[in-house]
């Protein structure tokens, strides 16, 4: 760039580091039609250079970046040169005008009317008024370029249709926020398609009627429920009812796209309307679940509100499945289960782009800026493992969270949709009282999220009608605010009253679609629009083979020793030229020596040859948490990395063209990333889906997921889960972090066989553990507790034969030859203690004790352990060993079931305890003393 371009740009006034994009819009200009920019500009934009030697143009955003730099650099000392040649009146004004146009676009929001309540108090926006730019009333008259606007049909108009024009586009019912994205593309896209059309969509009569239809549907619900069941906690979608024309219209205009399933996830607020006014669930159901009729008597269930459901509805592409995921009271949970639920069915669909299965997640506003949550998974929307094509964001912004409704408290940003920018998605708030501006904002989410695969945030502006429900009096903690919503009408008096006045309807027509509406509710119909009563099943998976089965179901785990030998050599097996690391050279040489009988196997092995035998078998495995391809303490080994190029394969996937074995180090995440793989799994029943945790103790980040789904979801809404849960526990003196996984926890969650708790304690264990949990029909949670120093522990391994021919063991017996008549006592423990305890009883010489890993804690093995005491006749003392608190660990939650048995063959013996006394912390924070401890527990153990 020429030194006197650059000296005539720095001491031009307009060019200040906030104005910078007006120069874009001007070279924009300038690109189209050089004659459409005033001389010195032309002039200039001609001066720029091209790409030395090739005759390539610098690009847009490089040179839009030199101009912001310059801005910026504005003021720093220069040497002076020769005053430049002076720009006209009306040219400075052109600048003023554009800069005027780009301040609408960035602000204009902020002036929008957005509140149908008329409360918000808004300081005026100084930047979008005429004097801020040196304009005055005097200019209003005068025609300027519109640069790249795409308001007129001509380039040029006069300053007061330019400020008409963005009055319209940025100041009306849309507050657009979208100079955020960096992206040029995709803010172009969203300029020209606010602009060209003023942010107004012209609808056919014929589809303005329907959103009639559809509001009086959404309002005749909820006055029905109110006035059948009056008092009756619903959550009603009062002052909120745009929601049900809002979804049924991005619903169809996906239609337009390949999209043939959809999965909708929201809170309690408006669902019973969702649900029957969208999905098409029949009004006589609603009855009688309000009239505590029950559906399944044999699980506890949850309340009518956070129920899901799914129907097929027809589009003009044709069906599409439509999916409400359930959802518990912790509000923006739902958001990760969905987007794993999402990712399942595009994973199954072989859709890498996510154009056939969309997510759709309706907001609260307080929750949507209140809970990290929402943040995490933002944050996942674009990552490989996660990706899912883009979200549709609804915020039903109610304006008020619970009795919370001031800025001051709720939040400390201007909107609730802050956290949205995050990603650089586009924010559109709209007023909830104007339908069709609804319509447009779901019309135009669709379409940038079907173009670009990315989120798009809908911010609808609306109250509550009622209080938080429909218990509560509002008026108590909001008198003004409920003053006000009192004196004005619904949505659907304001729309059918403009209808009416526009000759597109009468009164009496009105009146008589909400008399039918009625009628059909009375019926107990269903008043959904376009429902299939023959659903085409092939758009969701048949659940069915996997209904009504017990833990206890066998399943054939075992593998011929030629397979795993063919196995393990395939699956590390590298491409020509890929330079293995010199220590994971030496673990895939062990390895192969382990497969030939030559060495003794140990977990990582085990590990991975239960991946490839289930993939042989036809299943897919998906393996995510922190840093999983390798592994947290470097065992697993499943991605590899080529020591020259940096390439990084998954053996195990590449040797299955027609299986995936997927492997994603996920972010640094626990709620969002379990919430999601919990999803996923309830979605995919022939995937074996692994959840790990770095350490044990980080799934504490994760506990709602955990109580709320994983442990509940099948009592609560008979949703079958076959999720894999590892995570590493062990005491070995690392404190009172990740030595423990909490595993009371989870044990005192165990009720009506909901879920499976193990701590396999040798590699053969896991292996047939793994291949259990996929052979078997049954689908429910594992909760495995992994080892740490076992994984490298020369005691815990296993032979060829044990993985061939094995199976999983709920009890592992004594691993010696010792005479069952000559043993006195019998220690009882689980995990990592056993190899402490056998390797002290060996030292004392001791052949009267026999120590017995309980491998399974839940579903309690009563058989196995019954059968143990039957064989062990002269018993004196049975002591139960752990290495956790008394407090934790698997003492409190398993002593009674242990205690059921002794009773039977031993009502003398009172079971005893050798272990850590109880603790505030989960383990001590000093080596020294957890030694101390350690080896006082274990005399315990073998006192007399």
């Amino acid at each position: 760039m020429p030194d006197s371009a650059l000296e005539q740009m720095r001491k031009t006034s307009h060019l200040s580091g906030g104005s910078f994009s007006y120069i874009e819009t001007m070279y924009e200009q300038y690109v189209s039609n050089p004659n459409a920019v005033p001389e010195v500009w032309r002039s200039y934009f001609h001066s720029l250079p091209v790409d030395s030697g090739v005759g390539v143009d610098i690009s847009h955003r490089t040179i839009v970046h030199q101009f912001e730099q310059l801005g910026r650099n504005r003021f720093k000392a220069r040497p002076e040169k020769d005053t430049p040649e002076e720009l006209s009146e009306h040219e400075r004004k052109q600048i003023k005008v554009l800069e005027l146009i780009n301040a609408y676009r960035s602000l204009g929001h902020r002036k929008a009317d957005l509140d149908p309540l008329d409360m918000w108090e808004r300081d005026p926006c100084e930047e979008l008024e005429l004097n801020h730019h040196k304009l005055t009333v005097a200019d209003l008259d005068t025609v300027f370029s519109t640069g790249s606007s795409q308001f007129f049909e001509s380039d040029e108009a006069s300053l007061s249709e330019i400020i008409s024009a963005l009055e319209q586009t940025y100041c009306a019912s849309i507050g657009a926020e979208y100079m955020h994205i960096t992206d040029e593309q995709e803010q172009m896209w969203l300029r020209h398609r606010l602009e060209a059309v003023h942010s107004n969509v012209v609808l056919e009569d014929q589809h303005r009627l329907q959103i009639l239809e559809r509001l009086l549907a959404a309002d005749g619900l909820e006055k029905y429920l109110h006035n059948r069941y009056p008092g009756t906690k619903r959550f009603g979608l009062e002052g909120a009812e745009v929601l049900i024309p809002m979804l049924h219209e991005t619903l169809q205009r996906l239609g337009h796209y390949d999209t043939v399933e959809v999965v909708i996830g929201m809170a309690h607020r408006g669902r019973l309307n969702v649900l029957v006014n969208i999905l098409g669930k029949h009004a006589s159901d609603l009855f009688d679940e309000f009239e505590g009729h029950l559906a399944f008597d044999e699980y506890s269930g949850d309340v009518k509100y956070h129920q899901g459901f799914s129907s097929n509805v027809t589009t003009k592409n044709g069906e599409m499945h439509v999916a409400l995921a359930f959802n518990p009271s912790h509000l923006e949970i739902v958001g990760p289960v969905v987007e794993g639920s999402v990712r399942a069915r595009l994973d199954r669909r072989r859709d890498p782009t996510g154009s056939m299965v969309v997510p759709i997640l309706v907001h609260g506003d307080a929750a949507f800026a209140g809970q990290g949550v929402v943040m995490e998974t933002f944050q996942m929307s674009q990552t490989r493992g996660y990706f899912t094509g883009g979200t549709i964001h609804i915020i039903l912004n109610n304006q008020i969270g619970f009795t919370t409704s001031a800025r001051e408290d709720a939040r400390s940003t201007e909107y609730c949709s802050e956290i949205a920018k995050l990603v650089r998605a586009p924010v559109l708030h709209v007023n909830g009282d104007d339908p069709e501006a609804v319509v447009f904002a779901a019309q135009t989410a669709v379409d940038y999220r079907s173009l670009f695969g990315r989120d798009f945030v809908i911010d609808v502006i609306c109250y509550r009608r009622r209080g938080h429900n429909e218990a509560e009096d509002p008026t108590k903690t909001q008198p003004l605010m409920y003053q006000r919503i009192n004196e004005i009408s619904s949505i659907t008096q304001i729309y059918s009253k403009q209808l009416v006045a526009e000759g597109l309807i009468s009164s009496d027509e009105v009146k008589q679609m909400t008399h039918r509406m009625r009628d059909r509710l009375d019926a107990g119909e269903t008043i959904a629009l376009g429902i299939t009563s023959e659903p085409d099943s092939s758009l969701f998976v048949d659940w069915r083979p996997y209904l009504d089965h017990e833990w206890t179901d066998p399943a054939d785990t075992t593998v011929s020793v030629s397979k795993l030998q063919e196995l393990c050599n395939h699956v590390h097996e590298f491409p020509q030229g890929f330079v293995v690391h010199r220590q994971v050279q030496k673990i895939i040489e062990d390895r192969k020596r382990m497969a030939a009988g030559a060495a003794e196997i140990n977990w990582g092995f085990g590990e991975i040859m239960a991946y490839a035998t289930l993939l042989d078998d036809g299943f897919d495995v998906r393996l995510t948490g922190q840093d999983v391809g390798v592994g947290t303490f470097s065992h697993r080994h499943a991605c590899m990395y080529c020591q020259k190029s940096g390439e990084r394969i998954t053996p195990l996937n590449a040797a299955f063209e027609d299986r995936t074995f997927a492997v994603y180090d996920s972010l640094l995440s626990e709620e969002a990333v379990l919430a999601f793989e919990y999803g996923y799994a309830t979605t995919s029943p022939t995937t074996l889906c692994i959840w790990e945790a770095q350490f044990g103790d980080f799934a504490n980040g994760a506990q709602v997921v955990i109580d709320q789904f994983v442990s509940s979801g099948e009592a609560k809404w008979q949703r079958l889960c076959g999720l894999v849960m590892y995570l590493p526990h062990g005491y070995e003196g690392a404190g009172p972090e990740h030595s423990s996984a909490r595993l009371e926890r989870y044990l005192q969650l165990c009720a009506e066989k909901n879920i499976q708790v193990c701590i396999p304690t040798t590699p053969a264990q896991i292996f047939h553990l793994i291949r259990r949990q996929m052979l078997r029909p049954m689908r429910r949670p594992l909760i495995v507790l992994t080892p740490k120093s076992l994984l490298r522990h020369k005691s815990a391994v296993s032979t060829l034969d044990e993985l061939a021919a094995g199976k999983f063991e709920c009890i592992l017996r004594e691993v010696d030859d010792l005479n069952p008549r000559e043993v006195k006592k019998l220690l009882l423990c689980s995990g990592k203690v056993f190899y402490e305890l056998y390797a002290e009883r060996a030292e004392r010489g001791l052949t009267d004790t026999t120590i017995v890993r309980i491998e399974q804690l839940y579903p309690f093995p009563h058989n196995e352990v019954e059968a143990l005491l039957h064989d062990y006749t002269n018993l004196e003392k049975i002591v139960w060993v752990q290495e956790e608190p008394q407090n934790q660990g698997a003492w409190y939650s398993t002593k009674h079931h242990i205690d059921d048995a002794i009773e039977k063959f031993f009502p003398d013996i009172e079971l005893q305890y050798a272990g850590r006394l109880p603790y505030a912390a989960p383990a001590g924070g000093n080596s020294r003393r957890h030694n101390r401890n350690q080896v006082r527990l274990i005399n315990d153990a073998f006192a007399s």
